[in-house]
């Protein structure tokens, strides 16, 4: 074991140890708050949840999927064709996802998520007569005016209730379908971020994020929320975005741009994806020929989902404008921003695992020492840092004020291929399935 080895395996320890206490130190300060203050309006602060300890049917399958992908994982992964390992990471993804929703049952864990008092199919009976609705969408986002939209629809632009309302339409209504929907299309950003891993980086770094990828502690909130959904979409954005500019075809950048205007119909805070949008238009500046054709096709893609909006009477600014009002009205205005601004951290060490606190550490040494680094490292290191500043605004914005454990869920899936930096990624793998188990066997998760 070499010097350079064990100094950065204690460096690594240092990161996870800093994580580890950040995350006590969250859970311990934000006890005191709620019970001598109840201002945080969560139970089981810094995360959304209440202490539960359980099992269920998905329990045994969970502890299967996760034993497997920890001691198979890695050689599947160098092994496996390009698109074998993209299938089999995909049916991996879904196995784990689905399992983790299952320990806590059909009802509780998929079924019943998004027929809650906050949720999107709630309001599905307001969407008989579409055009109309979207043109008095507005109308109804602050609290005090007639008829306002519960929270989540609220919250958000109409595309993301209107996904629901399609569904039912087509006959695929009820809370079941719709969870089964969060699942499935979630599960896919692990695909979307292996695509653009290797096309920006290299093919090496991104058979070592893939096991990482599957085995995430996310997946404890895509399975079954919308923003696992969410997060899907805007993945295959920015993949489809890293096709285009590595000479793959400039057509995909209107594919792209069409992607990307949908994640901002679908959430306010995605707009902050266009700061990694940037970071792969500048990662494939020296391997794309035809840079203006791809800017000009990405630009009328983006284009299309705003002008269909606006056209139907939907004004995206306006509806933003309102949520801000809504958001000061409700918790959003008690919550202290002095303990969120740094328990949100504390959140998303748990979606994304010690593993990938370990991996970012390894990136940012990567940048500092980017002459001697190789080029393929250099530049996942930096779609991973430029992932995180994106996140670090949203945090700063004060509008994720708690329960960022599914709301970043979009940024986390671009967090995790730091794990490609790691060695001997058995016991990491473990780390990760780990804390996804004790999560979602401990805790019952709002989402």
């Amino acid at each position: 074991m070499t010097r350079s080895f064990r100094r950065d395996r204690r460096a690594d320890l240092f990161a996870v140890l800093a994580a580890v206490l950040l995350v006590l130190a969250a859970v311990l300060v934000g006890r005191h708050l709620q019970d001598a203050y109840r201002v945080l309006f969560v139970h089981w602060p810094p995360l959304f949840a209440d202490w539960d300890p359980h099992v269920g049917p998905g329990t045994p399958a969970a502890v299967l999927v996760a034993g497997a992908v920890v001691a198979y994982g890695p050689n599947l992964a160098v092994r496996l064709p390009w698109r074998g390992l993209l299938a089999a990471a995909w049916a991996a993804c879904l196995a784990w996802t689905w399992s983790l929703a299952l320990v806590d049952g059909w009802r509780r864990g998929v079924a019943g998520r998004l027929t809650t008092t906050n949720e999107y199919l709630t309001v599905i009976g307001r969407f008989h007569d579409i055009p109309a609705t979207l043109r008095d969408f507005t109308h109804h986002i602050v609290s005090g005016t007639p008829s306002p939209w519960p929270a989540h629809i609220a919250g958000h632009p109409p595309a993301a209730t209107l996904t629901f309302v399609y569904l039912d339409r087509i006959g695929l209504g009820g809370g079941g379908w719709a969870g089964a929907w969060c699942i499935t299309v979630g599960s896919t950003a692990c695909v979307a971020v292996l695509i653009a891993v290797r096309a920006l980086a290299d093919e090496p770094l991104a058979r070592r994020a893939a096991p990482f990828l599957v085995m995430a502690p996310a997946a404890v909130w895509v399975g079954a929320s919308a923003d696992g959904y969410f997060a899907a979409v805007a993945a295959w954005a920015v993949a489809l975005l890293a096709w285009a500019v590595t000479g793959r075809s400039v057509g995909w950048a209107a594919g792209s741009g069409l992607l990307y205007g949908l994640t901002c119909y679908l959430s306010y805070g995605l707009t902050l994806f266009a700061l990694i949008g940037a970071a792969v238009l500048v990662l494939g500046r020296r391997r794309v020929r035809a840079r203006p054709v791809v800017l000009a096709l990405l630009a009328a893609g983006t284009a299309v989902v705003p002008v269909v909006f606006t056209l139907a009477g939907f004004d995206w600014w306006e509806g933003y404008r309102l949520l801000v009002t809504r958001y000061y009205q409700g918790v959003g205005g008690t919550r202290p921003y002095g303990y969120w601004v740094w328990a949100n951290l504390a959140c998303t060490v748990v979606v994304v695992g010690l593993a990938t606190v370990a991996g970012l550490r390894r990136a940012g040494a990567t940048l500092v020492h980017r002459r001697t680094a190789g080029s393929a490292p250099v530049r996942l290191a930096f779609l991973v840092a430029v992932t995180l500043l994106a996140l670090l605004v949203a945090d700063v914005s004060g509008m994720s004020k708690a329960e960022t454990e599914r709301i970043w869920l979009p940024f986390a899936m671009w967090l995790l291929p730091a794990c490609a930096f790691l060695p001997r990624p058995r016991a990491w793998l473990a780390a990760q399935a780990l804390v996804a188990l004790l999560v979602n066997h401990l805790l019952f998760t709002g989402w």
